[in-house]
């Protein structure tokens, strides 16, 4: 009898001590599409976990007979499922989406019960697809980094630019990713559009600070952005038009037989501008036929995806995209012609592994390339003969890339990302093409660099506790330049301290290598500016940053608040020297005869700021309010004598305000006002006449008398000369400070077989003339009797947007 209490005892242990895995897939009904940070977690419990990428999920809990599990998302119904814990489960999660009944926009696109305060990442920001095409249009056309630079931490570049400067960086500091592929330049017409077409995205997240171990390349940010799987269910299409571009996407299964549920999908998302359409005409007319010319750029995206079933996924993406400025002149016995191309291209091939309930893996062949050119063509015939001259310059960047990245989950306190990487990187600085048949010359330098990036890196997301959380990890990674190896190791460390269930304390430290630049004589991130690796006399920009602050979500109201502070350093940042420059617009075929190596200096730099987010986040009105106070502050031993100075987008206040009124299920208002502390420019802080020294002066002799001739000087040692500027301390002058207020009305309306949307846009409601550059215009000033006495310099501010308002339509089905 004691030993079968024993026995009995000692099966109760057992059965108590024993754990079991409950893992699977978290999709979407209707579309089956893989839903990325989806919560699932024990109700009233702290125990829980997140999809990954790829909607994944796992979570070891102790054996039971009942186990009840909950799986939301913002956007979507909550779904609850009780089951029966006596084995490892594979449970597989269809949510519904809630469509226009939820009225419920979040800016941080988290999940109900993930509250800002209960995660131990900060500085990070997930936006919703559907709340970017909530918010006014530019144009007509929704952009993603339109919307980026209304959060707090990140500074917009010139009036209506697309350009975004992360706590103190500039635009090469910022890793942008689209489907694992980077993105070298994200900018359509020269930076007033960006190359991310919002139909063909399904998740935007943005990481400011405490970087997880995984990412690594840049100082600043990294902007992740994922691409739809496809719809597997149906064949659905979306697009519109609006004043410069129309857009068209389709996705839907592919299916061998139609009895069979699909294993396979499509996604295919085109956009283009019809500018040149609109100018083709008006050019032909001004120039009598003689002429043409015009702008347009386009994007294609296209995705395919194939299920082998639970334990394999493959998925192979794409992106194409091009902008074109052109000219073309023809004369009786001339023809000239010219212009500037410039695009990207990326695939992406992966392949998903599921080795067990705890264990999944991805495996990423990467490609990207991105090239800039400028050319141009002359004609000339005479009666025997036809000279021609062509010369194209060529500069870029191409990669080729293998990651591959694991993620294990042992149990509830524990969640394991380990993986390595590794890029071939080749870049172009110049590549010029010169042929001139009148003295029969053929040319032809090309400059191509080689490097080699990789990293492994291993992070742990441990939650030891319910009142503390930590995301630790370290990333080692490595450089190869011609003669010299650069191996850095990388620590990062995120904290959350529960202080009350609603109330967290955060904190992280985040130390980042950066191999590549970008010169830039602008700063603004045009497709001119270079990208070059670091070398033996080029160090590798390094940054270290630390952050700080408080999560507060306040349930009754709906509200979320986050306060955080940050100091940032860098060293080893590139700029030109004075004066210097590596591509000349007007000649670049001198472009190979000027060392870019030879024409920058390193110097250091200084972020630190506090920045504050306060999200709405249900009801029928939402939005939030997002403010920024901050400096940034650069020395180069080489510019500005030496001495610190402010960069351009160094901005003290930056204020965003964005509001979403759900007037009823046919009507959407919106509004957007931003407010921001003029940029710091270099300007003449007074104009003066130099005397001239003619080293020879001339003589002429004049009569003066039958036999008498006196000297005079016609050239004298000394005349006026040219109007020469005085500048002063590099940006010292600020620039008036940046306002203005969009609106955005949608109507939308369900017919039979679609849904159609009209959007009425006003940017720049009340007409703000902000600045986009100045000019020192001079003029005479007369007294009052009519006589002039000197000339006045006086500071012209040229703005290039007014109010714009625009009309677009929109549909889907």
């Amino acid at each position: 009898m004691r030993l079968f209490l024993w026995a009995c005892l000692l099966s109760l242990s057992t059965h108590a001590q024993q754990r079991y895995t409950i893992s699977g897939y978290v999709r979407e009904s209707g579309s089956q599409e893989q839903l990325i940070g989806v919560n699932v977690y024990l109700p009233g419990t702290v125990t829980g976990t997140t999809s990954n990428t790829y909607g994944f999920y796992s979570l070891t809990l102790p054996a039971a007979d009942s186990v009840t599990l909950a799986f939301s998302f913002v956007g979507y119904g909550t779904e609850i499922r009780t089951v029966k814990l006596q084995k490892n489960l594979e449970l597989n999660i269809s949510l519904e989406a809630l469509g226009r009944q939820l009225n419920e926009v979040v800016v941080s696109g988290k999940r109900e019960a993930d509250k800002v305060s209960q995660t131990p990442q900060m500085s990070r920001i997930d936006i919703p697809v559907q709340q970017i095409k909530k918010i006014p249009a530019f144009l007509g056309e929704k952009d993603v980094l339109r919307v980026i630079q209304l959060m707090p931490g990140v500074q917009k570049g010139s009036e209506g630019q697309t350009g975004i400067y992360v706590r103190g960086g500039g635009p090469d500091q910022n890793l942008i990713i689209l489907d694992d592929a980077p993105v070298y330049n994200v900018s359509h017409l020269f930076g007033f559009f960006s190359v991310f077409n919002g139909d063909a995205l399904k998740s935007v997240e943005l990481t400011k600070g405490g970087f997880p171990a995984r990412f690594g390349g840049r100082l600043s940010s990294v902007l992740e952005l994922n691409m739809k799987e496809g719809n597997k269910e149906k064949l659905h299409g979306e697009g519109g038009g609006g004043l410069i571009a129309s857009r068209l996407t389709l996705e839907g299964p592919l299916k061998f037989r139609k009895s069979s549920p699909a294993k396979s999908s499509f996604l295919i998302s085109g956009r283009r501008t019809y500018l040149d359409l609109l100018a083709r005409p008006l050019i032909a007319a001004q120039s009598n036929g003689t002429s043409t010319g015009g702008y347009y750029f386009y994007d294609l995206n296209a995705k395919l995806n194939y299920d082998f079933g639970q334990k394999n996924k493959l998925y192979a993406s794409g992106y194409f995209g091009k902008d074109r400025f052109f000219f073309r002149d023809k004369g009786t016995s001339s023809t000239s012609e010219g212009g500037l191309n410039w695009g990207n291209a990326t695939g992406t091939l992966r392949w998903n592994h599921l080795f067990n309930e705890k264990l999944f893996s991805n495996a990423s062949l990467i490609f990207s390339n991105y090239q800039f050119q400028i050319y141009a063509k002359d004609s000339q015939t005479n009666a025997t003969t036809t000279n021609q001259y062509e010369l194209r310059y060529t500069s870029g960047v191409r990669d080729w890339g293998l990651k591959y990245d694991v993620d294990y989950f042992p149990n509830p306190q524990h969640a394991l990302r380990f993986g390595a990487s590794t890029t071939l990187h080749r870049f172009t600085p110049s590549a010029v093409v010169v042929k001139d048949s009148d003295i029969d010359r053929f040319s032809k330098e090309i400059e191509a660099i080689d490097n080699v990036e990789s990293g492994v890196y291993v992070e742990d997301t441990w939650k030891p506790t319910p009142w503390f959380k930590m995301n630790a990890g370290l990333r080692l990674s490595y450089f190869k330049a011609e003669n010299q190896n650069y191996l850095r190791p990388e620590p990062r460390i995120s904290t959350a301290f529960m202080l009350r269930p609603d109330l967290s304390f955060k904190a992280s430290y985040a130390r980042m290598n950066q191999y590549i630049h970008l010169l830039s004589n602008t700063g603004i991130g045009l497709p001119t500016d270079l990208w070059v690796p670091s070398t033996d006399k080029i160090a590798p920009q390094q940054s270290s940053q630390v952050a700080a602050g408080f999560a507060k979500d306040f349930e009754k109201q709906g509200l979320a608040l986050t306060i955080e502070g940050y100091y940032k350093n860098m060293n080893n940042i590139v700029n030109y020297k004075e004066g210097s420059s590596f591509l000349l617009i007007d000649d670049p075929s001198s472009a190979d005869k000027v060392r870019w190596d030879e024409n920058i200096t390193s110097g250091r730099g200084w972020s630190y700021g506090a920045e504050v987010l306060l999200q709405k986040k249900t009801g029928k009105f939402s939005g939030w309010i997002g403010y920024t106070l901050s400096w940034t502050q650069w020395q180069f031993a080489e510019l500005n004598f030496g001495q610190k100075f402010f960069p351009r987008y160094d901005r003290r206040h930056d204020l965003s305000v964005v509001g979403i009124y759900e007037i009823s299920p046919r009507i959407t208002l919106s509004g957007t006002w931003v407010y921001g502390t003029g940029n710091a420019l270099t300007l003449p802080q007074s104009n003066y006449t130099a005397y001239h020294h003619n080293i020879t002066p001339q003589a002429k002799y004049v009569q003066t008398g039958s036999n008498t001739f006196t000297p005079v000087i016609s050239n004298p040692p000394f005349s006026y000369g040219r109007t020469v500027s005085d500048y002063g301390p590099k940006n010292s002058f600020r620039a008036e400070p940046y306002h203005r207020f969009d609106l955005s009305l949608q109507f939308h309306k369900k017919k039979k077989y679609h849904e159609r949307t009209w959007e009425l846009s006003i940017y720049n409601l009340y007409n703000r003339r902000n600045p986009f550059f100045y000019n020192l215009t001079s003029r005479l000033v007369y007294d009052a009797n009519g006589r002039p006495v000197g000339n006045q310099t006086a500071l012209q501010r040229i703005s290039i947007f007014p109010i714009v308002p625009t009309l677009s339509y929109n549909f889907k089905f």
